[in-house]
C-alpha cells in the first residue's frame, strides 16, 4: 500500500499549536461550551469498573435532562466491551450512543481473529460505536497492508456500527507518521480517527490534532467524504477542549462542529464544563 506524502507544511506545527492554545480563551462562551458538552464521549475505562458502577453511570446520563434541562446531553457513553450490555440495558431511549473500546484495547497486541470477534460481540451486546487501536506493531514496521486488512475486517464484522481508529499519536515518531496513520485508517474504512487511548504518558496534543485534521481535509477534498475526529486522553479542562474545538473549526470548518463528526473522549471534562457554564462547582458525573 502506498500512502500519499504530507500535503501541508508541517514545519509550523509548534507555532500553529501555540496559536490555537491562545485562541481557546476567546472561545470561552456559554454557547460554545454547551456545544463542546454535546460532543463528549463520557468515558469510564477503569479496571475497577463494575456492573453496578456502569449502571449508575448510565442512570446519571438518563437523568441529566431533568437536572439540566437547558443543556445538551453528552454524545455517547464509552465503556469496555463486556460493559456494553450494561449500558444498553440501562440507557433510556434517546440520542446518546453506546461506544465500546475493543480489538485488544489498549495495546492491540493480540490475534486479529480475537479483535474481530471482540468488536463483533460488543455490537451484539448493544454498542453503536467501536473504538480500536491501530496495530502499532505492524504500522511501525511499515506493514501498512496488514494494518489495512485488519481494520477493514473489523469494519466489515461490525456492520452499521461506527468505527473509530485510535492512532496512539503520542508514540508515533514524527508528524509524517501521524499523517500516514490517519490516511491509512481512512482508507481502511474508519468513520473517525482518534488521537489516543489515554493509557500512555503522552495522549492528545494540539500538534497531532492539526495533522489529523489536515488529513481529514485532504480526504474530503479527494473523495468528497466527511469523516470524524476525536481527540482523547488528558483533556480535562474547558480550555483544553476549546483548543481542539478551534483546530476543527479553522481547518475543517463549522460543519464539522457537531457530534456527528467531532467527539472528545473524556471522563472529567463534563463536570468542568458544567461548572464553567453554570458558574458554580458541579460534580454531577
Amino acid at each position: 500500500m502506498k500512502l500519499p506524502d504530507v500535503l501541508f507544511n508541517i514545519n509550523n506545527l509548534q507555532t500553529e499549536a501555540e496559536h490555537y492554545i491562545s485562541e481557546a480563551g476567546h472561545l470561552k462562551k456559554k454557547e460554545t461550551m454547551k456545544q463542546v458538552l454535546s460532543c463528549i464521549d463520557l468515558t469510564t475505562l477503569n479496571s475497577t469498573d463494575t456492573v453496578s458502577h456502569v449502571a449508575e453511570f448510565t442512570q446519571k446520563v438518563n437523568a441529566f435532562e431533568s437536572h439540566f434541562p437547558e443543556l445538551p446531553n453528552v454524545a455517547a457513553i464509552c465503556v469496555y466491551p463486556n460493559m456494553a450490555s450494561t449500558v444498553f440495558e440501562n440507557l433510556a431511549p434517546g440520542d446518546v450512543k453506546i461506544a465500546a473500546v475493543a480489538g485488544g484495547f489498549p495495546s492491540s497486541m493480540t490475534f486479529d481473529e480475537i479483535k474481530i470477534r471482540e468488536a463483533q460481540l460488543a455490537v451484539i451486546n448493544g454498542a453503536d460505536e467501536i473504538d480500536i487501536v491501530l496495530p502499532l506493531w505492524a504500522f511501525l514496521e511499515e506493514n501498512y497492508d496488514y494494518c489495512c486488512r485488519e481494520i477493514s475486517a473489523i469494519k466489515d464484522a461490525i456492520g452499521n456500527a461506527h468505527l473509530k481508529i485510535i492512532l496512539e499519536t503520542g508514540v508515533l515518531p514524527e508528524a509524517k507518521s501521524i499523517w500516514k496513520a490517519s490516511i491509512l485508517a481512512l482508507q481502511a474504512g474508519a468513520d473517525f480517527i482518534k488521537t489516543s487511548t489515554g493509557k500512555l504518558p503522552v495522549s492528545a496534543t494540539p500538534q497531532a490534532a492539526i495533522v489529523m485534521c489536515h488529513a481529514l481535509k485532504f480526504w474530503r477534498e479527494t473523495t468528497g467524504e466527511m469523516r470524524g475526529f476525536k481527540p482523547a486522553g488528558g483533556i480535562s479542562s474547558t480550555d483544553d477542549a476549546l483548543v481542539y474545538f478551534a483546530i476543527v473549526r479553522d481547518i475543517l470548518g463549522e460543519e464539522w462542529l457537531s457530534n456527528k463528526l467531532f467527539r472528545i473522549g473524556a471522563s472529567r471534562l463534563a463536570n468542568n464544563l458544567l461548572s464553567e457554564i453554570t458558574e458554580k462547582e458541579i460534580a454531577y458525573f
